[in-house]
């Protein structure tokens, strides 16, 4: 029997799980355990590079593409990092890995992440985490297919909200 396989191009929904990977020290940096779904060509959920690389691929394809961060990100900005008072910050905000977003004078905002919290000081940076690293993104690819009109339009997978009993909803996203 001869099964033709669905390949990623524009319009087909795709999920995939994905690691990224610190090609220096092979540590993985970040992991996406769920499936990601999205619709190829309609939104860009991933580097331009990495969805370039997704072109043409099927379901149970594994790759590999190597990103140099620097190139995506630029370079470290030092001005970026911000060590303060552990006092001068409010207390929600006093863990690390917390997103602060914040605004400038011109009313651009900016995410920055808790990096360190050391005695009564605290230090959060502005910069991408991956800035000045060299990466491995490392993809496995579950599903291809058609995707319908309504994935077409979300961008994504569609679905209804589950119904829970007692007409309580639960909203997805």
């Amino acid at each position: 029997m001869n099964e033709t396989r669905s390949l990623i191009e524009d319009n087909k929904y795709v999920e995939l799980k994905y690691k990224v990977i610190d090609s220096t020290t092979g540590n993985i940096l970040t992991e996406v355990e769920y499936p990601l779904g999205y619709v190829h060509g309609v939104n860009e959920i991933l580097a331009p590079t990495v969805m370039a690389e997704l072109e043409g691929k099927a379901a149970g394809d594994i790759i590999e593409v190597p990103i140099d961060c620097n190139k995506l990100y630029g370079p470290r900005n030092e001005s970026l990092v911000v060590t303060d008072y552990l006092d001068n910050v409010p207390e929600e905000y006093r863990e690390i890995g917390t997103a602060i977003l914040m605004e400038n004078q011109k009313g651009q905002t900016k995410s920055f992440l808790v990096t360190r919290i050391d005695g009564s000081m605290i230090t959060i940076d502005g910069n991408n985490p991956l800035c000045g690293r060299e990466v491995i993104f490392k993809l496995e690819i579950l599903v291809v297919r058609d995707a319908t009109e309504d994935e077409i339009e979300a961008g994504g997978k569609v679905e209804n909200e589950p119904d829970v009993g007692d007409g309580v909803k639960i909203p997805l996203q």
